[in-house]
């Protein structure tokens, strides 16, 4: 369970036991201009912390600090125009996918946060226990759950929706950084009953006119590549609609002496990224068999 500090005016969350590891609320949308001041505020602040972590923007691919770092990732997107994503920057294939959720009535437009979104989005978290063959952490939310998980960040961020006359099929929450320099998709979801009407693509063309209206140069789509992980069809998704992978520092602070010995030692790092991905592979193929003869569910299209 997480525990969160304020220091120097920031949200630091804090997990773990036996190792403390804490990253700022947020990390993949809010940044560190001035880490100085939160590092010495961490290590005065009364919570016992071992590890403080945090990672650079995704315009900032030059190390910045002098702290001990790795190389992290982005799935990123170069924003110019609209016109240019969707006539240089995209395969045919996603575009065909846009221009049939049009003609099959889909409509986007970015919605207020209020009880209409906030429903809409409880319906789809509840349609179904399995998303990409996993258990999907946000199913049997009630409605004041999914208000709460998707309020955050509300002063820097765009919900978009898709909407199949006044039903909401799909959204996006696109939350932007302090500097609007990139914005990230921090939540993407569609009703997998309604894939054929392609909202998913529609929400990224969406999200890009967006991003481009506002200036914003960067939209982000989480990480390009998770550890060891090879390519899924998710990362085939990005890589068609023009997202390619940039590297970032991602620094690590050790507080404590457990601190630098987890550090020096790998344990940072999560157990199973420890095993080779020829071996996960096969894993996540029983997963995914198993929780969807589980649950009866079907595969989830993008």
């Amino acid at each position: 369970m997480s525990e969160f500090v304020s220091v120097n005016n920031r949200d630091i969350k804090v997990e773990g036991r036996l190792i403390r590891r804490a990253c700022v609320d947020g990390e993949k949308y809010c940044f560190l201009d001035n880490p100085e001041p939160v590092v010495e505020g961490l290590r005065n602040c009364g919570t016992r912390i071992d590890l403080f972590t945090f990672m650079q923007r995704v315009s900032e691919t030059a190390p910045k600090y002098r702290y001990p770092m790795e190389w992290d990732n982005f799935a990123a997107l170069r924003v110019t125009t609209f016109d240019n994503w969707w006539n240089n920057q995209i395969r045919s294939y996603p575009r065909n996918r846009a221009r049939q959720a049009e003609k099959r009535g889909v409509t986007l437009r970015e919605a207020p946060f209020d009880n209409a979104l906030v429903a809409g989005i409880w319906e789809i978290y509840n349609e179904s226990p399995v998303r990409q063959g996993k258990r999907f952490p946000h199913y049997g939310m009630s409605i004041e759950q999914v208000r709460r998980h998707a309020g955050t960040f509300l002063d820097q961020s765009v919900f978009i929706g898709a909407y199949l006359g006044d039903k909401l099929i799909g959204f996006a929450k696109l939350t932007m950084d302090e500097t609007r320099t990139q914005a990230g998709l921090m939540n993407i979801l569609s009703l997998i009953s309604q894939r054929d009407k392609a909202p998913t693509n529609a929400i990224i063309a969406q999200a890009v006119r967006s991003c481009a209206e506002r200036r914003i140069s960067y939209l982000i789509y989480s990480n390009f590549a998770y550890g060891k992980k090879q390519s899924d069809s998710l990362s085939d998704f990005k890589v068609n609609n023009g997202f390619q992978r940039i590297d970032v520092p991602r620094y690590y602070v050790p507080l404590t002496a457990l601190g630098w010995a987890a550090f020096r030692l790998g344990l940072h790092h999560k157990p199973i990224d420890r095993i080779p991905d020829s071996i996960m592979a096969k894993l996540r193929k029983l997963r995914s068999a198993w929780y969807n003869r589980k649950f009866r569910s079907s595969p989830e299209a993008l």
